[in-house]
């Protein structure tokens, strides 16, 4: 079975790989968090109109490829108020534009360079159209066990 494996550290990674393509759009800001899982239709105005519910919003970015424009499927909000933080963190999960949002507080790369947290997580990509789940487990259980 052919398939292309990308592991997945974190949504932190994500939000490091973010940080490397411009660390200055993540400064040190305690009001900072970074929305992971954005439906490609999600928009600036539609993230600081879902987020300002928990507070004022000082700024909100969706992130583009800057070659094709199209969203890059995460974003940053700046809270005016810290303490708006965490009442996102506080209600648990988030749905916008029909997609559930992951949202954590944004860590500048330069504070915590060497920050790697393990999941047990993989993306697997290129499947064909006829591959099973129970074919993809059958696989990757020579690796150890394996839960869905």
């Amino acid at each position: 079975m052919d398939m292309k494996i990308e592991h997945q550290q974190t949504s932190a990674t994500n939000q490091q790989q973010a940080e490397m393509a411009s660390p200055s759009e993540v400064p040190n800001d305690p009001g900072k968090m970074f929305i992971g899982g954005l439906s490609w239709q999600t928009s600036p105005e539609s993230l600081k109109d879902y987020f300002s519910r928990f507070g004022e919003i000082s700024e909100a970015m969706v992130m583009k490829d800057p070659s094709t424009r199209r969203s890059r499927g995460f974003g940053f909000i700046t809270f005016s108020d810290p303490a708006s933080v965490d009442k996102v963190l506080a209600q648990g999960t988030h749905e916008l534009d029909g997609k559930k949002v992951d949202p954590k507080v944004a860590f500048p790369r330069r504070t915590h360079p060497k920050m790697v947290t393990r999941t047990k997580k993989i993306f697997v990509g290129g499947l064909s159209a006829p591959t099973t789940l129970e074919d993809v487990k059958s696989y990757f259980e020579q690796f150890g066990p394996v839960s869905f």
